[in-house]
């Protein structure tokens, strides 16, 4: 699949607000600082469509991004990226967190095009205990969801093989079955190939169904 457009349309409060359910979605959410913006960047090919920031937790609404693709066959597909706020909000009130928090189970569980999660994970470190704890909640909501593991570049390559060892360790504790992962790099721009083509499969997949 290559992706032939992308842009920004819109940033909602909630998932009411969201843009007319029709086109698939396709979500990315992490923790605050996670490289989430640089990620999306790196799949679309387009270095300033999510703004990154030096300061976590930037994103505060539901970011949709319309998609243009094609496939091997020049079959033509529209979906929706969707960034999401991240969870374990740096810096942010309680109230603030609960709003957030409350914003994305309501998108996740009730938005019916919804097809599949991207849940990011820094390979820098070892399990964190909120991306854990998400990982319950996706687990608990039965919500589809694949693991990219970021910023691969950032450490050497013995300690982050070691943590996505571990991370999928630990959820095989709680898990009979593990979900897709993928390993990425915004620097080096590893892992688009394979990020893009699994959404393109999961494209065709739904284009078969009906």
């Amino acid at each position: 699949m290559e992706i032939r457009s992308a842009a920004y349309v819109i940033s909602s409060p909630d998932y009411q607000s969201c843009p007319a359910a029709g086109l698939p979605e396709y979500a990315f959410i992490g923790r605050s600082n996670v490289g989430k913006s640089s990620l999306i960047n790196m799949i679309t090919d387009m270095d300033k469509l999510a703004k990154t920031s030096a300061s976590p937790g930037k994103t505060q609404l539901i970011n949709h991004f319309t998609i243009e693709s094609i496939n091997e066959k020049r079959e033509v597909s529209k979906w929706w990226l969707v960034d999401l706020p991240g969870y374990g909000f740096a810096k942010a009130s309680q109230v603030n967190r609960k709003k957030w928090e409350k914003m994305i189970e309501d998108y996740l569980r009730k938005r019916e095009t919804l097809v599949q999660v991207f849940l990011l994970i820094d390979s820098r470190h070892s399990p964190q205990k909120p991306d854990l704890d998400f990982v319950g909640k996706l687990g608990k909501w039965e919500i589809p969801f694949s693991v990219v593991f970021t910023k691969t570049d950032k450490e050497d390559q013995r300690t982050v093989q070691a943590n996505i060892r571990i991370f999928l360790d630990k959820m095989l504790e709680t898990w009979q079955f593990l979900p897709r992962h993928f390993t990425s790099s915004a620097v080096k721009k590893t892992g688009r190939k394979e990020l893009v083509r699994f959404i393109g499969e999961m494209n065709e997949s739904l284009n078969e169904a009906d």
